[in-house]
């Protein structure tokens, strides 16, 4: 294994995207393993060994802080990291920094767990359950409605620069469609999502993996995915 190769454990997914653009961004050397959370392989024991979650992604850096590797999960951990570990996309000035940690949780604890049951709900469960399809569809709605207004008077989501927080949030965006999204009511939003979708490491980082993704049609992979599998120890 090169010294200076980050290994990555992935799969084309909005938080796998958040990983692949930050390394492209970074210009750091990488490698990326397919996940495939379709097959199951997020319960490997090698896997879990460095994702006790079974989530992907993760990450090993060979160069760790210390000269030793080390790897980590949590998508949003990792983008801290790789923004310490290279200087870039998180400001040095203690109240930018802390305007762009403020956005990147606002993405962890909201767009992304929101998003990602308004696509549960809205595609993917077995039976279409009418309250829980509104409940996140509207969620998303005023999520969207939170970026767009904070984005006509910011450039960027967490002020005048370009940061780990616009990296987070993208990827989770891609997939407006399928949240119930009419772009036309977010123009603002549209606009930074239109330039930030245009960069080219962006361009690079969301074509990672993806053409190993297939539409999920396949019952076993469903239940791999949302049912009992999930929930045995490994």
């Amino acid at each position: 294994m090169s010294n200076d190769i980050i290994e990555v454990y992935s799969w084309a997914t909005p938080n796998g995207h958040k990983v692949h653009i930050m390394l492209e961004e970074c210009g750091l050397p990488y490698r990326a393993h397919a996940v495939d959370i379709g097959a199951g392989d997020q319960f490997k024991p090698d896997f879990l060994a460095i994702s006790p979650n079974n989530k992907i992604p993760a990450i090993t850096d060979p160069n760790g802080p210390d000269g030793q590797p080390m790897s980590l999960f949590e998508s949003g951990a990792i983008l801290l990291y790789l923004a310490g570990k290279t200087g870039k996309f998180l400001p040095n000035d203690t109240r930018g920094k802390y305007k762009t940690l403020e956005w990147l949780m606002f993405q962890m604890g909201g767009v992304g767990p929101m998003l990602g049951q308004a696509h549960h709900f809205r595609i993917y469960a077995p039976e279409k359950i009418e309250y829980a399809v509104n409940r996140y569809s509207n969620e998303a709605k005023r999520l969207y409605g939170v970026m767009n207004k904070r984005l006509a008077n910011s450039k960027y989501i967490a002020g005048p620069a370009y940061t780990i927080a616009d990296i987070a949030i993208f990827p989770w965006l891609r997939s407006w469609k399928n949240q119930g999204i009419d772009w036309n009511d977010y123009p603002h939003l549209k606009g930074w999502f239109d330039e930030i979708a245009a960069r080219p490491a962006v361009k690079r980082g969301v074509e990672v993996l993806a053409t190993l993704r297939k539409p999920l049609h396949d019952d076993k992979a469903r239940e791999v995915l949302f049912g009992s599998t999930q929930y045995q120890k490994h």
